[in-house]
């Protein structure tokens, strides 16, 4: 259940109305992790061009590669809401873009999240150690743990503690 399908949260406003603000939020979402999104694949494609990495060794090589796989999927998934847009505009399909674009931002969010862990783990594996590496994924990995469940648990039982 999202807040706007709250009963009395205070919102008077049309289901066009809903969906239009909806869609809007969703946008501003996705601005925001399309920049993350491109610094990290920005990265990744530099560093192919580095000497150094013909120095990798096959373990590095395949971390990279999947990483370099997983930036492809988040463009393509930060994409994808504003593709559907463009095919159901006009055809009063707001809702349904809205409930899709919403799980496809998830999907992107979520990729997005293992990439950043694992570009984290690349750049330990190749600045210090494997050992290294594999802690900062560990470290990496645990951080967005707590971003994704831990957090919003705690929000969810203040919000119920305050009578929300």
């Amino acid at each position: 259940m999202t807040h706007a399908d709250i009963p009395g949260d205070g919102r008077t406003e049309t289901p066009t109305e809903k969906a239009d603000r909806n869609w809007n939020d969703i946008l501003q979402e996705l601005r925001a992790v399309q920049t993350g999104s491109q610094i990290l694949s920005g990265f990744l494609l530099a560093v192919a061009f580095q000497p150094k990495f013909a120095d990798l060794d096959g373990y590095e090589v395949g971390l990279y590669l999947v990483l370099v796989v997983l930036a492809g999927f988040a463009t393509v998934l930060g994409l994808a809401p504003v593709i559907m847009h463009r095919q159901l505009f006009a055809r009063h399909q707001k809702a349904r873009l809205v409930h899709t674009a919403n799980r496809l931002l998830i999907a992107l969010l979520v990729v997005v999240s293992l990439l950043a862990a694992g570009v984290v783990s690349l750049i330990f594996d190749v600045a210090v150690t494997r050992e290294a590496g594999f802690i900062a994924l560990g470290v990496s990995l645990a951080v967005v743990v707590m971003f994704w469940i831990v957090v919003p648990r705690i929000g969810r039982r203040a919000a119920t503690d305050a009578g929300a």
